[in-house]
């Protein structure tokens, strides 16, 4: 989702350096049938924008879940969902 988060910002001309776009993923499994099943994954970004792009990037975070093939894949079998915390400089 980091990657498909980038792009949406980047075709937005908000192009973040490596140092001030990062996620940190979590997930949850539930015992199903004595197996171990993947039932939710929970995202974490961190994103220091520049002063002035956050109704941009607000518009990108809100839309990028729904055009993430990642997300698509799991949609249905696994809860995604995602936070941000965002610092402008």
């Amino acid at each position: 989702m980091l990657g498909t988060l980038k792009g949406a910002l980047e075709v937005r001309q908000v192009r973040l350096a490596s140092d001030c776009i990062s996620a940190e993923a979590e997930g949850a499994n539930e015992v199903r049938d004595g197996l171990p099943v993947l039932t939710e994954v929970r995202i974490r970004y961190r994103l220091r924008i520049p002063k002035g792009t956050r109704e941009v990037v607000d518009r990108a975070l809100a839309r990028h879940q729904e055009k993430c093939p990642t997300a698509a894949s799991l949609r249905g079998a696994v809860a995604v969902s995602w936070s941000a915390e965002i610092d402008e400089v």
